[in-house]
């Protein structure tokens, strides 16, 4: 797909296995970030859009202010070599380098290497956890769960892994909110604020972007998120995005 420019930096789009999509960017303009949050981890980063996205926002936060002196570090992993590779041209290109790396190892493997604690830990992980496998490997491993990591090694991880008030968000199928939900809560996380998105007025949530803390909320946020009405974007879609497509 050759590259895709958002309103701040691009990103070669090339040799990832899972490609820029609606998903990672909603998860991207969704999740809260403070200008409190020192260090985010992208797991599965793949063309490396969510942790981009995320400095172009801490930049917005800290309004010119030197990222790297104010000791805001971004991680990012994949398991997939070229996906990795990919993300590190698409951070290295970006107005936000020096504080953006990437890894090529698996989530167990970072976790044994790694005692960081973390202020934000998001993913777009794979969900199609039975669902027919696509024909090529790397595009599998992306996007089912039985190939490596699920919601729940992210619930599990993020458990050991969040700071005191940390967060994690997450963006799946709204088929999978009920599962999730019960997995993070015998991880001690339970939801802060849930974000359901449909295409249109007329069909079901399709997504979900959850977002966790270790601290029980009595009634989470929740909102309804249409992307388009009548063949036209939303005014809620354009705003949430607008930072980042060109097109708005």
């Amino acid at each position: 797909m050759g590259i895709f420019r958002f309103k701040k930096f691009s990103v070669k789009n090339e040799r990832s296995a899972m490609k820029v999509n609606t998903d990672g960017v909603l998860l991207g303009a969704v999740m809260h970030i403070s200008a409190d949050d020192r260090t985010l981890l992208d797991i599965g980063t793949g063309t490396g859009t969510i942790a981009l996205m995320a400095a172009q926002r801490c930049a917005d936060l800290h309004a010119g202010k030197n990222l790297l002196a104010a000791g805001i570090r971004i991680e990012s992993i994949d398991i997939d070599e070229a996906s990795v590779l990919e993300a590190r041209d698409n951070f290295s290109c970006s107005p936000w380098g020096e504080i953006l790396h990437a890894f090529h190892c698996s989530l167990e493997v970072f976790a044994a290497q790694n005692e960081r604690k973390y202020d934000l830990i998001f993913s777009n992980p794979p969900y199609f956890d039975c669902s027919l496998m696509a024909p090529e490997q790397r595009r599998n491993a992306a996007r089912h769960t039985s190939c490596g990591l699920s919601y729940r090694e992210l619930a599990e991880f993020a458990s050991e892994r969040l700071a005191p008030d940390g967060r994690l968000a997450i963006v799946l199928p709204a088929d999978q909110e009920n599962a999730l939900l019960r997995h993070a809560r015998m991880c001690g996380l339970f939801p802060q604020r849930l974000t359901r998105v449909r295409t249109v007025p007329r069909k079901r949530p399709s997504r979900v972007i959850a977002e966790f803390t270790r601290t029980r909320c009595a009634v989470p946020e929740e909102c309804l998120l249409t992307i388009q009405d009548e063949g036209e974007y939303t005014s809620e879609y354009i705003s949430l995005t607008r930072d980042f497509y060109l097109q708005f």
